[in-house]
């Protein structure tokens, strides 16, 4: 049995697509450093270090499209791409988790 089909991605410019790619590999950066659930300090080293990197790609994503006059975001469309890109759950590992009840 095949898994289900995703839903397909909202109409998005390249500037916009661009900037949702950047902004999901930022946030799976943080991701990887959140310490309360990391276990080793050099992967969350190795994280922060192409953290800088990604951060740079996202600014430029946003300048390009400050430059070519997308001066709006289109929260509820690229909100539907980030589901559709598993956004949720790349979002959720920033977080801290609920605390563990013994």
């Amino acid at each position: 049995m095949l898994p289900p089909e995703l839903p397909p991605l909202p109409a998005l410019t390249r500037a916009e697509s661009e900037f949702i790619d950047r902004y999901l590999e930022v946030v799976d950066q943080l991701g990887r450093i959140n310490p309360a659930r990391g276990t080793h300090t050099y992967g969350a080293l190795r994280a922060a270090q192409a953290l800088a990197a990604r951060a740079g790609a996202l600014r430029d994503a946003l300048t390009l499209m400050h430059a070519r006059g997308e001066s709006e975001l289109h929260a509820p469309t690229l909100a539907r791409a980030l589901r559709v890109l598993d956004g949720e759950r790349r979002t959720a590992r920033i977080t801290v988790p609920p605390e563990q009840t013994s």
